[in-house]
């Protein structure tokens, strides 16, 4: 017996749910400033542990997180859109935000309990997908909310390195950057909440048609 749910004796899942195919080639605009963006990861963390060049890495991590929006935008205006594509910019978004974290607990910039209340959430949705491909489900696409979360995170994140790089603007850069930190955890964890309530209902979803389905 087939693992898929039978989307066509069953209610079709919401459209932001459902895994869109894909259109273009792998080398595109959009996908090259994707990859530029996960080369940028292990240069960032170069910079920020290795040299201690701080002002170089808010450089770096300032490029990564604004151009988070850029090869979003140029696919769609180019219609280039992929599938590689759309599992890129979310796998970029990750591990800049998973790296920034590491090298600002060791560095002390933000304190460890942050770090844990943002890991925590990457765990909890790692479960879900693992658990959405046990019910023939691939990675569902990131929603609006999720993209605004990161956004304000990644935005939070050189703010918050320049303050520590930079002692004169940290009366300033300090609590912009704690501002946009906060306020981005509580969106990251509200989408991730999103993310859940939606795996639940695929997950009913394919258990109701399993039953309909022809071995």
């Amino acid at each position: 017996m087939s693992r898929r749910p039978a989307r066509a004796s069953a209610p079709q899942p919401p459209a932001d749910a459902t895994v869109r195919p894909g259109r273009g080639g792998v080398l595109t605009i959009p996908n090259l400033i994707s990859f530029a963006r996960l080369a940028g990861v292990p240069f960032f963390l170069y910079l920020l542990l290795g040299r201690r060049a701080d002002i170089a890495a808010v450089v770096v991590l300032a490029i990564g997180g604004s151009t988070d929006w850029v090869d979003g935008w140029i696919a769609r205006r180019m219609g280039q859109v992929s599938r590689l594509g759309e599992l890129l910019d979310p796998l970029a978004d990750r591990l800049y935000i998973l790296a920034t974290l590491l090298g600002f607990t060791l560095r002390e910039v933000v304190p460890w309990q942050f770090t844990v209340a943002l890991l925590a959430r990457e765990v909890l949705l790692g479960v879900r997908l693992l658990v959405l491909r046990g019910y023939g489900y691939g990675p569902p696409p990131v929603t609006y909310l999720g993209k605004t979360a990161t956004f304000t995170l990644l935005a939070a994140f050189p703010v918050l390195l320049l303050a520590a790089a930079a002692p004169g603007t940290a009366a300033v850069a300090s609590p912009i950057g704690w501002a946009l930190a906060w306020w981005g955890l509580v969106l990251y964890w509200a989408a991730g909440v999103l993310y859940l309530v939606e795996a639940v209902g695929l997950i009913r979803l394919a258990r109701t048609a399993r039953p309909r389905e022809v071995g």
